[in-house]
């Protein structure tokens, strides 16, 4: 039988002991990282990307691959969940219309605004149907029923409120009956199958919808066209770190120039992402005043 003598021993203690120490210590920053850091936790309205399942979990794990961190997206089915979440600090960040953004100000600052056919832009479209080729303005829907796409939307809801009271109508009495869809997706499907006569959507989902469901798109007809609106930004609760705002607006404002961000950002149907400014909103802000919805 081989004899282990008292140097051998010592000398196998001494290994297992810098071995143990040395898993130990390369251990410790990965044990910290899972318990000390916790995900990103990004808001979606239904105004955005609520069926897109795949295209959604391939730009979380492009995100959580350029901020070197756990993502989470957070998806509601109405605008005011989305926003009741970034009052109680339960989001970092969110993607939201420019409508909330402004009720939230207390709450949450402008991160980063997207880039649409070149500019920071998008509009309030009234639809109706395809079939209906004798309507060309709102004032003729007087007694229809119609859909909105959300209480705090700003293009399927605010836009035509106020169009209609700078023509001297009263909103809540000009249209026979109105409900919400709480999606502009689901006021296009209205509109197309004849459930409502006409109704009011986000240009850029109109669009979008166009590209990847030409056949829903082509039973609607546009009617009216709004002004220019800033875009729905990107926006950060004000307990979010200076140090996670500044890495994520800087992946959104750099994902056109990377190959991986810039095949996302054409299955978003979008260009890219600006820093944007308080002054694009100024327009909806006006019209928030004039509605009495400050």
């Amino acid at each position: 039988m081989l004899r282990i003598g008292n140097q051998t021993r010592k000398t196998r203690r001494r290994l297992i002991q810098a071995l143990t120490g040395g898993v130990a210590t390369l251990c410790w920053p990965l044990a910290a990282w899972t318990s000390d850091v916790k995900p990103l936790r990004i808001g979606l309205t239904p105004a955005f990307l609520n069926d897109q399942h795949g295209l959604l979990e391939e730009w979380r794990r492009y995100l959580e691959k350029k901020l070197g961190r756990s993502v989470r997206f957070v998806q509601r089915d109405s605008y005011r969940e989305t926003m009741d979440l970034l009052r109680q600090e339960q989001l970092d960040f969110a993607w939201i219309c420019d409508y909330p953004y402004l009720h939230l100000k207390k709450q949450a600052r402008l991160l980063a605004v997207p880039v649409y056919h070149g500019r920071p832009y998008y509009r309030s479209y009234l639809l109706v149907s395809a079939n209906d080729q004798h309507t060309t303005s709102i004032k003729q829907l007087r007694n229809s029923v119609f859909a909105y796409a959300d209480l705090y939307s700003n293009t399927g809801y605010l836009a035509p409120r106020y169009v209609l009271l700078q023509l001297g109508e009263n909103p809540a009495t000009f249209f026979r009956k109105t409900f919400f869809t709480h999606s502009h997706r689901k006021v296009v499907e209205a509109v197309a199958i004849g459930l409502a006569q006409a109704g009011a959507v986000d240009s850029f989902v109109w669009e979008t919808l166009a590209i990847i469901k030409p056949e829903l798109t082509a039973k609607t007809r546009i009617v009216e066209k709004s002004p220019e609106f800033g875009f729905p930004p990107f926006v950060a609760h004000w307990s979010a770190s200076e140090a996670d705002f500044n890495a994520f607006q800087s992946v959104l404002l750099d994902m056109a120039t990377d190959v991986e961000g810039a095949a996302l950002l054409k299955r978003l149907n979008l260009d890219g992402f600006t820093p944007g400014a308080a002054q694009m909103y100024e327009r909806v802000e006006q019209m928030m005043r004039a509605v009495g919805e400050e």
